[in-house]
C-alpha cells in the first residue's frame, strides 16, 4: 500500500532483569523476572497472587495458527525486535510499518497485581527503560508510559517524570487503588494529563477479569468487555462534562462494536437513567462524548472499516494497529491483510485511521519519521 502506517498499538518484550536490575533494591526480590521451568519453557514470575505468564503467546506473531503455544517456548526464540531497537527497525520495515506506538507486554498484565506501591516502583523502572529503549530512533518508537494510580497526587508527579522521559501518552491499570475514575479525586490528574498532551490509555488484561462461561475461548472473547465498562464508566459518570478536553482510548479491544454500544448507552441514558440514577444528567448525550473523546485500536477487525465507511462511527477516532509481536499480530501480513480490508472506504478516512489520527493524537511529525526511514 502507498500509504505510511503507524500502528497505534505494538508492544517490546521487557528483557529478563528490566524490573529487578532497576527497581528499589527493597521491592527486588518481589519483581516480575523471567525463570527457565523445564518442559513448560520460559515464564515471567510475577508474584502472588497473580500466576506466571509463559513466553509462548509473547513470542506468536507472524506463526501460522497450528504452531502457537503458550508454553513450551524459550526466551532466544522470541522477536528480538522486542527488546533490541536496532532490530525493532527491521521488524517495522518487513511489516511495511513507519513507526508505533509502543506499550508494555509483562507490564500489562502486572497491572492486576494488588500491591499498588510495589507496581509503582516497577512501573517506574519500566518507564525508564523504555525512554532509552525509544531514544534509539524517537520518530518511530514512541513510548507509552505506565502509571499505577496508587494515588492521584502521585500520580501527577508521574506524569510529569514521563513526559521528561519523551513519553506520548500513559496507560493506566483498569482498576486504581482507590475510588474509581470517574470520581472527582482524579480531576486534578485529568487536567494535569490534558495539560502535559498526555493522552490516557486502558488496555485489555489491565482489569482483574471477569469470570466466563463454557470454552476458554469464551474467555477469549470476553478481553474487550473491560475496556467498554471503562468508557461507559467515564461517560456515565460525567468526566467528560468536567474534562472535555480528555481524550482517552480504548486499546486491542476491536472496533466494530463501537456503534452498537453507542446506541446502547444512549437508549440506557435516554430510556431508564430517572430510574437507574435520578437526578444524575449529562450535558450530552452519551454517543457524543463517545464519539469526541473516545478512541479504539483494531488490528484485523475488517467490521471497524466498514462502519467507519458507513458513518456509523467516528472516523476520527478509530487506529489501526499491529499489535507486534503478540499472537494477535499481524505482523508481517499487515500490508496483504489491509488491501483486503479497505475496499471501497475513501482515500481521506483510510489515512486518517492508518496514520493521520494516531499523528494528531500523540503530535508525531509524519515528514520526520519518513526521513529517519
Amino acid at each position: 500500500m502507498k500509504q505510511t502506517l503507524i500502528s497505534a498499538d505494538s508492544h517490546i518484550t521487557e528483557p529478563p532483569d528490566v524490573y529487578v536490575a532497576r527497581v528499589d533494591a527493597k521491592y527486588r526480590d518481589r519483581a516480575p523476572h523471567l525463570v527457565r521451568n523445564g518442559e513448560r519453557g520460559d515464564m515471567f514470575v510475577m508474584g502472588d497472587p497473580l500466576p506466571p505468564i509463559p513466553v509462548g503467546l509473547i513470542a506468536a506473531a507472524g506463526k501460522d495458527p497450528v504452531e502457537i503455544r503458550v508454553e513450551g517456548v524459550k526466551w532466544e526464540d522470541m522477536h528480538r525486535g522486542g527488546w533490541d531497537p536496532a532490530a525493532r527497525l527491521v521488524e517495522q520495515d518487513q511489516d511495511g510499518v513507519s513507526a508505533e506506538l509502543i506499550y508494555p507486554t509483562v507490564g500489562m498484565m502486572f497491572c492486576n497485581h494488588p500491591d499498588f506501591e510495589l507496581k509503582r516502583a516497577c512501573f517506574r523502572a519500566y518507564n525508564a527503560w523504555l525512554a532509552e529503549y525509544c531514544a534509539v530512533a524517537p520518530a518511530r518508537l514512541l513510548g507509552i508510559g505506565q502509571i499505577a494510580m496508587h494515588d492521584p497526587r502521585e500520580a501527577i508527579a508521574d506524569l510529569e517524570e514521563l513526559r521528561r522521559q519523551g513519553m506520548r501518552g500513559v496507560m493506566l491499570p483498569g482498576e486504581p487503588a482507590l475510588e474509581d475514575y470517574d470520581s472527582p479525586l482524579y480531576d486534578d490528574f485529568f487536567r494535569a494529563a490534558v495539560e502535559m498532551k498526555l493522552p490516557l490509555s486502558f488496555h485489555i488484561l489491565t482489569s482483574r477479569g471477569k469470570q466466563f462461561r463454557g470454552s476458554a475461548l469464551n474467555g477469549f472473547m470476553n478481553t474487550m468487555r473491560a475496556c467498554q465498562d471503562v468508557i461507559g464508566m467515564l461517560v456515565f459518570g460525567g468526566v467528560f462534562d468536567r474534562h472535555p478536553d480528555l481524550k482517552v482510548v480504548s486499546v486491542e479491544a476491536d472496533a466494530g462494536w463501537v456503534p452498537h454500544y453507542m446506541y446502547r448507552m444512549d437508549h440506557a441514558y435516554l430510556r431508564h437513567r430517572h430510574h437507574i440514577t435520578p437526578g444524575k444528567e449529562l450535558g450530552r448525550k452519551p454517543s457524543e462524548y463517545v464519539a469526541e473523546n473516545i478512541y479504539v485500536t483494531f488490528q484485523d477487525d475488517w467490521t471497524a472499516f466498514a462502519a467507519a465507511k458507513a458513518g456509523m462511527m467516528n472516523p476520527a477516532r478509530v487506529m489501526w494497529a499491529n499489535d507486534y509481536p503478540h499472537s494477535d499480530s499481524t505482523w508481517p501480513w499487515s500490508q496483504a491483510l489491509l488491501a483486503r480490508h479497505v475496499e471501497g472506504i475513501a482515500p481521506a478516512i483510510l489515512a486518517d485511521i492508518l496514520c493521520g489520527n494516531v499523528a494528531q493524537l500523540y503530535d508525531i511529525d509524519l515528514a520526520t519519521i519518513e526521513q529517519d526511514k
